[in-house]
């Protein structure tokens, strides 16, 4: 440990405290990655143990993307107020917690509601685990400690299906949840290792704990609307009060968002014209990255007969090639300007979703998958990382860490609406039978890539020709459910990240 003049205790990577501190940090953001991978996994196996449809299933992804997407903004908030140790221990906890209630969760409704907490826990480890990560090291080891967690997260990302796969042909889907235990032992070890990090603040700001709620209730209502409309239908009384809910919930936030004095989402953030255009894009990119690893999971084991792991691994390529090629193309997107990456990414994505599209009954990996697999990872390299680097570059650094963590916000909401509601549209909620599964999922691929294509083209017309973007320690990506959350300037700022690159 290093005490610095006018700062706090911080961390030596060379030391055995800071190697248990990047552990715990590690660990945490490790777990939540695999969670976010494994679940897809178990849901058929849920769906026959708990005897449920494909809209009970979707409730189970649903649930937990609805409370992280809507607290996400709030828990960075609770970290930089209260002490981001402090709010990093009780996620860790919340979320370890929760997995536990999942894994012993009798019906469909306690694991939904446990899903639910799961998403709340992790909103509240998610942004402190990077900005602690950030904050504990002294400043030569940032860089390293940044690319350690990225890394080792991205890879968790990876083995994940893989792993999923196993646990749940194995003991059995329950396992799956269980695997998040560790969680527990991430928070004891923070508490023992980490020096607690809270940059100052302006005292008399308020949390907007309205602008949550109304957030909240505004995703609750329209998602409860896409998700039950295909069984009960638009004219149900349920359905109905659910979309005026959410309209008016919306309504309510963005007028509260203008009237805050410290608003959960700063409206001059929007008043740049390519923040507000790279948002529009990721809303439509995560959806259709959401909406594929649900359907493709789904019809390898109903529709093609697949066991768990090998449909948990068909995708595997496409996370590896995240991991290796994303800081090669963040490095591309910084020299020739990020609009051509977040065109021809997108298309990309869309080209490999149309040959997974053809995944049929007798589905074989080597000529059903893998090519759209590998497309659809190239995609990704193509643009997640200058689609980062770009959200920070389009605000000041004072609104920085704001900007990425509305970004990633918006992201998971993607992935929230899209799996609410193309199951739906697609008829996969209703199909019964591989054939009538393989039809739907047909139909739900195509609307995927449709979504693919409408972000290419949002990004062709609206980016700027000169919109420029920011360094980041980050050296390795691998986005499941939501873009990276970004270093913080103010911790890591660029010029000193170049001077260390330099050395």
């Amino acid at each position: 440990m290093v005490v610095l003049p006018g700062e706090p205790a911080l961390l030596s990577l060379h030391s055995a405290r800071g190697r248990v501190a990047l552990v715990a940090t590690v660990l945490a953001s490790s777990t939540a990655m695999l969670d976010a991978t494994i679940v897809n996994v178990a849901l058929p196996h849920i769906g026959r143990d708990l005897d449920v449809g494909v809209s009970g299933l979707q409730w189970v992804v649903s649930g937990y993307l609805l409370t992280l997407a809507s607290f996400i903004l709030l828990g960075g908030a609770l970290g930089d107020r209260f002490g981001r140790r402090r709010v990093f221990t009780i996620g860790a906890v919340w979320f370890g917690v929760a997995s536990l209630l999942c894994a012993i969760a009798p019906t469909l409704a306690v694991l939904v509601a446990a899903r639910m907490l799961q998403g709340i826990g992790a909103a509240l480890l998610t942004p402190t685990s990077l900005a602690l990560t950030q904050a504990s090291f002294v400043k030569g080891d940032r860089a390293a400690a940044v690319g350690a967690w990225s890394g080792l997260g991205g890879l968790a990302g990876a083995i994940g299906p893989f792993v999923g796969g196993w646990l749940v042909d194995g003991p059995g889907w329950r396992w799956a949840f269980l695997l998040n235990l560790p969680m527990l032992t991430a928070a004891v070890l923070a508490s023992r290792t980490i020096p607690e990090s809270k940059p100052e603040h302006d005292a008399g700001a308020r949390f907007d704990v309205a602008g949550a709620a109304l957030a909240a209730v505004t995703l609750a209502g329209i998602t409860w609307s896409l998700t039950e409309a295909a069984d009960r239908g638009w004219s149900d009384p349920s359905v109905i009060v659910g979309v005026v809910v959410g309209i008016v919930g919306g309504v309510g936030f963005v007028v509260r968002e203008r009237l805050a004095h410290s608003p959960l989402v700063p409206g001059s953030l929007f008043r740049s014209r390519t923040f507000t255009v790279l948002n529009l894009a990721t809303f439509a990119l995560y959806a259709t990255i959401g909406a594929q690893f649900f359907l493709v999971v789904y019809q390898l084991q109903v529709g093609a007969g697949w066991s768990a792991i090998a449909a948990g691994s068909a995708l595997i390529p496409a996370t590896f090639l995240m991991l290796i090629g994303s800081a090669k193309s963040g490095e591309l997107g910084a020299r020739i300007g990020p609009r051509p990456q977040l065109v021809i990414g997108p298309l990309l994505l869309a080209a490999g979703q149309l040959i997974l599209a053809r995944i049929g009954e007798d589905a074989h990996w080597i000529g059903d998958v893998l090519p759209g697999a590998l497309l659809f990872g190239f995609g990704l390299v193509a643009f997640v990382a200058p689609l980062t680097a770009t959200v920070m570059a389009s605000v000041d650094e004072a609104h920085v860490s704001t900007a990425s963590g509305v970004n990633n916000a918006i992201a998971r909401t993607g992935g929230l609406f899209a799996v609410a509601l193309i199951p739906s549209v697609s008829g996969l909620t209703t199909a019964v039978g591989p054939a009538a599964v393989t039809d739907a999922y047909q139909v739900g691929m195509w609307i995927s890539a449709g979504l693919a294509v409408l972000a290419a083209l949002i990004s062709a017309v609206g980016l700027p020709r000169h919109a420029g973007t920011r360094a980041s320690a980050r050296r390795y990506t691998c986005a499941v459910d939501g873009t990276p959350l970004q270093p913080d300037p103010a911790i890591c700022p660029p010029g000193e990240r170049r001077e260390r690159r330099a050395a």
